[in-house]
């Protein structure tokens, strides 16, 4: 997103921004970024593009009053949700709701934005806000058909962990926990359960007929291109006999997508790609570095450890507000560039 490298969780994103130009000013950074990021033009060149289907990843903290995006009560995640459910009911396009970063964290790695370690499946209290806030956002969206369904868990387990078995043998419960909670207000909706280790292992899954509307969800970024890479997926979907969506393909060259999409519609599996709109080429759109945006990424890079080492990082005022305010107008659809053979690639097309 950012082209920051060490700097890669929301949560260091938001503490380095923070310390750089001041909450204040990061406040109305982040209200700018929600306003702009994604906006109806995105989703109309979505549907042009022939794709059908859109993953909403979202916070968890989006739906309490926890400090998030520069918002410390009344989060706005409904407001912004319904926003993107409008659009894609005027281009006809379903969504599905995807938590990918879960109460306590799920993964233990930056992109669940964590303490380093997936404590959602040792805490009792991360547990009820997860199946808290499932259950407000399946009552809130019950009767609305743009949605497809939700998605639990974005990447659960990291494989970093020495008790990873223990962990991958809590999943099916705790997908099961926010299952009924979500059961008690929507009978309508398919949900989604990704496998452990980056959506690839799906051999902690015991029970596919604890509920009738079931999808299992994988990932994958690497590795050969063909049919028998991905064999463990299909024999588990068949074995199953339930649907397998690819949730995640990317960060890889036009000619491995190209073959990998090939590979995933003669096998009978949804895709979608990660992510949508960056600052390089792996993107559908790709956002341009504004000026002075390299000043930035050095001070992310740089020692930020002691109240010492930030006052000699930090750079001048005005050159950093103008390069976050700049980037706010980058980000902007008709601003952005449009990677022709990214999206050709996918078997889409541009016009």
């Amino acid at each position: 997103m950012f082209n920051f490298k060490k700097t890669n969780s929301g949560r260091f994103i938001n503490e380095m921004f923070c310390q750089l130009v001041g909450p204040d000013f990061v406040a109305e950074f982040w209200k700018a970024f929600k306003d702009t990021y994604i906006t109806r033009d995105d989703i109309q060149f979505i549907k042009q593009t022939g794709s059908n289907t859109i993953r909403l990843p979202f916070h968890y903290k989006l739906f309490t009053d926890e400090d998030y995006m520069g918002l410390t009560a009344n989060q706005d995640g409904f407001a912004r949700v319904d926003s993107v459910v409008k659009w894609c009911r005027e281009e006809g396009l379903y969504l599905i709701l995807d938590m990918h970063d879960a109460p306590g964290g799920q993964t233990g790695d930056n992109i669940d934005d964590s303490y380093g370690y997936p404590w959602l499946f040792e805490s009792e209290a991360s547990q009820q806000l997860y199946r808290s806030i499932w259950r407000k956002i399946a009552d809130y969206y019950k009767d609305e058909p743009v949605i497809l369904g939700y998605e639990f868990l974005n990447e659960p387990i990291a494989p970093y962990f020495e008790n990873m078995g223990k962990l991958n043998g809590k999943l099916e419960t705790l997908y099961k926990i926010g299952v009924s909670a979500i059961r008690e207000v929507d009978n309508n909706h398919i949900v989604l359960l990704g496998g452990a280790q980056w959506n690839g292992n799906f051999k902690p899954f015991k029970d596919s007929k604890f509920d009738d509307k079931l999808m299992y969800t994988c990932h994958r970024y690497g590795g050969e291109s063909t049919s028998e890479a991905i064999r463990n997926f299909i024999s588990f979907r068949d074995s199953v006999n339930l649907p397998m969506y690819m949730g995640e393909i990317g960060h890889n060259t036009n000619e491995w997508m190209a073959a990998f999409c090939r590979t995933m519609e003669e096998n009978n599996i949804g895709w979608t790609f990660w992510p949508y709109k960056k600052m390089d080429g792996s993107s559908f759109v790709g956002i341009t570095p504004p000026e002075n945006w390299d000043s930035i990424i050095a001070f992310s890079e740089s020692p930020r450890t002691t109240y010492k080492e930030i006052r000699d990082a930090r750079i001048d005022q005005t050159t950093a507000r103008k390069a976050m305010t700049d980037f706010i107008e980058a980000c902007k659809f008709g601003n952005c560039v449009i990677q022709d053979r990214y999206v050709k690639a996918l078997g889409l097309k541009v016009n």
